[in-house]
C-alpha cells in the first residue's frame, strides 16, 4: 500500500450560515490520479481550495505527509495549482511564465531556471514555444503551459480546477492522455475537479462523489459506476434507468419487486446483500423485508427491446426480466442510437445501442424495423440490475428521474 499524501480529516467549512462541506473524510495515496466529482456547488472545489490554503477550515483538520497544514499559508505549503482560466501572465513570454514560480520562490540562479524550464516545457511538448507569448497560443497550448508552471517546482500535490472545461472536445480527449501521461512520468499526486463524469473515470485511480457539500462515495471508478453507494450516484455516474418499486417476494436468491402496472422484475438478493457478475447493493448490511420501497437501477446499455410481433424472449427464463413499452423516440448518436421506452406505469427507460448501420451487436437486427410509436417487448438479464434501499431522502430525487 502506498504511503498517505492527502489526509482530509472531519472537514468542515461555513460561509456564514452556509454550509460548503460538512465532515468530510478522505485519505488520497502518494502518487495517485484522484479526482473530485460532483454537480455545482457540492464543495468539491472548496475542498480543493483548502488543500491549496486559499480558503481556511471551520473545523477539522487538513495533512499533508502527516504534517497538519491547516495553519500554514498556500506558499508555505508543497502544492501547485493549475487554475481554470490558466491565469498566465500575458506581458511575459512562455519561458518566463513557467519560470515565475522559481523566482518567486527565491531562486535567483539564471541556468537552473533556464535547465528547470526548458525541461518543464519538454514535458508538455511545447520546448518549441519559449519565446511566445499567451496570446499567441492555441487553448490547448496555453492549458500545457499552465501545467509546465505548475511542475516546475515539481511540488508534491498538483491541484487541478477543472484543466478542461475551456477546452473543444477533440483537444479536450487529446489532453486528458497527456494529462495521464504526465502524470505517470512525474509520478506525482494529481487531484483533479470536474463536474465531467467521463472525465473523471476515465482518468482517475480513484474518484470522490461530492453531494451538497458530503462525500457520497469514494472507489475506483469501475466500482463507482457498478456499484453505485446511493440514489444520487446512481443517477449522477454514466446514465442509469432508475425505477421505484416495492418488494413483493423475497427468494434465496432474488427478491421480486412491484413497480406498479403490474410490471415485476426479479432482482438478485442474498440475505444480507447483492451477489452475481454485476451485483450491488447501497450498504453490505441492507437488510430487505416484505413491502420495503426500493430503487431497481438498469443500465441503458443493458437493455434489449423488438417489436412485439418480432419478439423472441423467453418469458419462462428466469434469468430475464421482460416488459411492455412504447418507443417514444430515437435518437441518432453517430456510433449510438438512443431509445425511449415508456413502460405501462409511466416510467420511461432509455437504451442505448449501437449504430445500426454498423456489425457487431446481435440487438440491432430487432432494432431496425421498429419506429416510434410501435409497441415493443424489452428484455434485461437479471444479473444487469440492482437496487438501492430507498430512504425519504432519496425518494424525490429518484422519482423526479424515473418519471421524466
Amino acid at each position: 500500500m502506498s504511503a498517505l499524501c492527502i489526509q482530509a480529516k472531519d472537514v468542515t467549512k461555513k460561509f456564514g450560515d452556509n454550509i460548503a462541506l460538512s465532515n468530510v473524510n478522505l485519505s488520497i495515496e502518494e502518487g495517485e490520479f484522484f479526482s473530485f466529482l460532483g454537480p455545482s456547488g457540492c464543495g468539491k472545489t472548496t475542498l480543493l481550495r483548502i488543500i491549496a490554503g486559499f480558503e481556511s477550515l471551520t473545523s477539522g483538520s487538513l495533512l499533508i505527509d502527516g504534517q497538519d497544514v491547516s495553519r500554514i499559508p498556500a506558499h508555505k505549503r508543497p502544492v501547485n495549482m493549475v487554475f481554470q482560466n490558466y491565469a498566465l501572465f500575458p506581458h511575459l513570454s512562455i519561458a518566463d511564465n513557467v519560470g515565475f514560480g522559481l523566482v518567486a520562490r527565491g531562486n535567483k540562479d539564471k541556468n537552473d531556471i533556464r535547465s528547470k524550464v526548458a525541461e518543464a516545457l519538454q514535458l508538455v511538448r511545447l520546448e518549441q514555444f519559449g519565446s511566445r507569448y499567451p496570446q499567441q497560443l492555441s487553448g490547448g497550448q496555453q492549458q500545457r503551459v499552465a501545467l509546465a508552471r505548475a511542475v516546475v517546482n515539481r511540488p508534491r500535490v498538483l491541484l487541478l480546477d477543472e484543466p478542461l472545461s475551456a477546452l473543444d472536445p477533440q483537444i479536450r480527449e487529446q489532453m486528458q492522455e497527456e494529462l495521464k501521461s504526465l502524470q505517470r512520468t512525474l509520478n506525482l499526486t494529481f487531484i483533479m475537479v470536474t463536474h465531467d463524469q467521463s472525465e473523471a473515470l476515465a482518468m482517475s485511480h480513484r474518484l470522490a462523489v461530492f453531494s451538497a457539500g458530503r462525500v457520497e462515495q469514494i472507489g475506483q471508478p469501475r466500482d463507482v459506476y457498478e456499484k453505485p453507494a446511493s440514489v444520487f450516484v446512481a443517477r449522477f455516474i454514466g446514465q442509469t434507468n432508475l425505477l421505484e418499486g416495492t418488494v413483493k417476494q423475497i427468494e434465496s436468491d432474488f427478491i421480486l419487486v412491484d413497480c406498479g402496472a403490474e410490471i415485476l422484475f426479479r432482482i438478485p438478493y442474498a440475505g444480507e446483500g447483492l451477489t452475481g457478475d454485476a451485483a450491488v447493493a447501497a450498504k453490505p448490511d441492507a437488510k430487505i423485508q416484505l413491502n420495503d420501497s426500493v430503487f431497481l437501477y438498469v443500465k441503458p446499455q443493458a437493455i434489449n427491446f423488438a417489436s412485439k410481433k418480432a419478439s423472441s424472449f423467453d418469458s419462462a427464463a428466469n434469468g430475464i426480466n421482460i416488459f411492455e413499452a412504447v418507443v417514444e423516440s430515437a435518437s441518432y448518436q453517430g456510433h449510438t442510437t438512443e431509445y425511449i421506452l415508456k413502460m405501462k406505469n409511466d416510467c420511461r427507460l432509455k437504451v442505448v445501442a449501437a449504430d445500426p448501420e454498423r456489425k457487431g451487436d446481435a440487438r440491432l437486427e430487432k432494432h431496425d424495423s421498429v419506429k416510434e410509436g410501435d409497441l415493443v417487448e424489452g428484455a434485461f438479464d437479471v444479473l444487469d440490475c440492482s437496487f438501492l434501499k430507498a430512504t425519504s431522502a432519496q425518494e424525490p430525487v429518484a422519482l423526479a428521474y424515473a418519471k421524466v
